[in-house]
């Protein structure tokens, strides 16, 4: 058998699992830290429950992802998982789902391991989402999980702090309403309301539109120009206004 025939022929098995996202589907990339508890926690011992260098390394690895190739409108960031909302008309690799799923989590793996020194990995899942409603209900859901792990996070921790053990503070916390927990905080000197906006939403990237300032070495002046480049919001809009945020961005891109 020649090359080309061997080729044809092995490509089919190669390609018998190929999955294509549909044309007419909005995108999502869900990307997931695996086994950051022991990461973060025991072996790099970052600071509980938030602890800024951890958000820069996942900040800087949003834009890595955003500036690989693939046209990423909106990425969220929040704990150690990220969400990239893509163009709607995004096509790169036919849509096929081991490509995205590949590539995004080899781009972020790389990008968080060169900024930590030590390997770190992501896992990716695609999200195919039928309409805008869809949409806006997966970036108020993800928000709403950032608030809820932030607000037990804090009060686990608090409860740490006091000499209760992971049993003994997973036990308190457990079943507990969320007046519940703002008030075990508020008791404690901790008013959950005045902490920073990103730990309770979690952050966004997207791309903005700015004038820039340069020497023109031809005509001898300094020129204004407009370039394209990334804004990192640590204040998001809630509930209805970010749906409303997430419309836009898409609608700038029609």
């Amino acid at each position: 058998m020649n090359f080309d025939d061997l080729d044809t022929q092995m490509r089919k098995y190669e390609q018998s699992l190929d999955q294509v996202l549909l044309p007419e589907l909005y995108l999502v990339a869900r990307l997931d830290g695996n086994r950051f508890t022991r990461l973060t926690k025991e072996v790099c011992k970052f600071e509980a429950p938030f602890d800024v260098r951890f958000r820069d390394m996942m900040i800087e690895t949003v834009k890595a992802l955003m500036n690989y190739g693939f046209r990423v409108i909106y990425g969220y960031t929040e704990s150690d998982e990220i969400s990239l909302l893509f163009h709607p008309e995004e096509d790169t690799f036919g849509r096929k789902v081991r490509k995205y799923n590949s590539l995004l989590a080899g781009v972020a793996s790389a990008a968080f391991s060169m900024q930590l020194g030590q390997p770190a990995i992501f896992d990716c899942r695609m999200v195919p989402l039928p309409t805008l409603e869809r949409v806006q209900d997966y970036f108020q859901w993800r928000q709403e999980d950032a608030h809820r792990n932030s607000l037990n996070s804090h009060c686990y921790w608090l409860l740490r702090s006091q000499g209760k053990s992971v049993a003994e503070a997973t036990e308190l916390l457990s079943g507990k309403s969320v007046a519940f927990k703002n008030e075990l905080l508020f008791q404690n000197g901790n008013n959950y309301d005045k902490l920073p906006e990103w730990q309770k939403r979690g952050i966004g990237v997207y791309w903005k539109t700015i004038e820039k300032q340069g020497y023109n070495p031809v005509s001898g002046q300094t020129e204004t120009a407009l370039r394209r480049s990334l804004f990192v919001d640590e204040k998001l809009p809630l509930r209805d206004e970010y749906s409303e945020f997430i419309t836009r961005l898409l609608e700038e891109q029609r």
